[in-house]
């Protein structure tokens, strides 16, 4: 989505001088700001369509960045940091981020995953329940899921599942978020139970062993629904 504001939070002028000449050839606008505070302004007053964040800023951790921009924000958040813990990646997803890259990383990478953070903006304020991949279509608001026109049945809970996947389609979700939207707050340790239903999914979407898997892993943290580069 050529022309589309980025706004970069990151302390480090090196990444800096890498990140706004090389996402400005790919036809973004691209902002920078270096500190939290700095950031949150401008979150407010520029209107970007993607963040990137990087979580190590010098006046307040980038995880409270994220919860204060979730309080009043939609705009995709993109985690761009060095901490590579797998609870951090999990604090910042479960506080609100829509997706996490660790340091050192590549161009390519970055700008397929501001490709897919955009897509998923504009599928939200539509409000997505629609999702097509070859010839599966998923209709949430009708209940309906076919292949090749014929119903795939799925029980209840497997729709429910399909359904958050759906309207979160490109996104990270992890195994909290998915075990507390279909089965409640009572069950979100419940990873096994997650993992069974998945596995069930899977199977029943995927059309032949060797079709792309359409439900990725994110290991240790959840799953996302791919959708088409």
């Amino acid at each position: 989505m050529s022309g589309a504001r980025i706004l970069i939070v990151d302390d480090e002028p090196q990444i800096l001088r890498f990140l706004k000449p090389s996402l400005a050839a790919a036809g973004y606008d691209v902002v920078a700001a270096t500190t939290g505070k700095d950031a949150l302004k401008a979150a407010a007053t520029l209107s970007p369509q993607v963040i990137v964040l990087d979580l190590g800023l010098p006046d307040m951790d980038g995880k409270d960045v994220i919860r204060e921009l979730r309080s009043w924000s939609r705009t995709p958040i993109l985690v761009l940091s060095a901490r590579d813990r797998e609870a951090e990646k999990i604090e910042s997803l479960d506080l609100g981020a829509d997706d996490y890259i660790n340091k050192p990383f590549g161009i390519g990478e970055l700008t397929a995953r501001l490709r897919a953070a955009l897509r998923h903006a504009a599928q939200q304020a539509s409000e997505q329940t629609q999702f097509k991949a070859g010839s599966l279509e998923v209709d949430v608001l009708a209940h309906k899921v076919t292949r090749d026109g014929a119903p795939v049945k799925l029980t209840p809970k497997e729709f429910d599942l399909l359904a958050i996947l759906v309207r979160n389609a490109g996104r990270v979700l992890t195994h909290r978020q998915i075990l507390t939207a279909v089965w409640g707050p009572a069950h979100t340790e419940d990873l096994q139970y997650l993992r069974v239903f998945v596995g069930q999914l899977r199977q029943k979407l995927r059309p032949s062993p060797d079709a792309p898997e359409l439900i990725l892993t994110e290991p240790g943290i959840g799953y996302r629904l791919a959708i088409d580069p």
